[in-house]
């Protein structure tokens, strides 16, 4: 559970790193700059773990995670010109690549090739009479009465 100073602090880090991203840093990056989908800021504020998303093949998205890699070095430091007004330590970037969009893709492909057979009507009669069944009430003394 990440307390509001660590939320807050991450929240900057993303808009910022999306700015560099885009604007400052745009050489760096050939067809589209990467998403940054999720920032987790350590409890000293002293690492930061960047999950970058990227709209392209899985493949493109590796390479993509090695050029940010890469230039770790150069992306810290544009983002020390944005920040370091705001903030005591510019942090350790670690980036990592977000593939829940991958993942959730796959799940839903999994999904669809399940056969599973519709509920009829008789179907359900039978667990209608079991519901409305009310649960015998647990005696809690010895003597208690019905």
């Amino acid at each position: 559970m990440e307390s509001k100073r660590q939320q807050k602090f991450a929240s900057l880090l993303q808009q910022d790193l999306a700015a560099v991203f885009q604007r400052d840093l745009p050489h760096l990056f050939p067809g589209l700059p990467p998403g940054i989908s999720t920032v987790r800021v350590s409890p000293d504020l002293g690492v930061a773990r960047i999950y970058l998303s990227s709209l392209l093949a899985s493949s493109n998205g590796n390479d993509m995670l090695e050029l940010v890699r890469e230039n770790s070095k150069i992306i810290r430091q544009a983002l020390a010109k944005r920040i370091r007004k705001q903030v005591r330590i510019i942090p350790e970037l670690v980036f990592f690549l977000d593939d829940s969009a991958s993942y959730a893709a796959h799940i839903d492909a999994v999904l669809g090739t399940l056969d599973i057979p519709a509920v009829t009507p008789e179907d359900d009669t039978d667990s209608k009479p079991a519901a409305d069944k009310a649960p015998a009430r647990p005696k809690l003394f010895a003597d208690e009465d019905e």
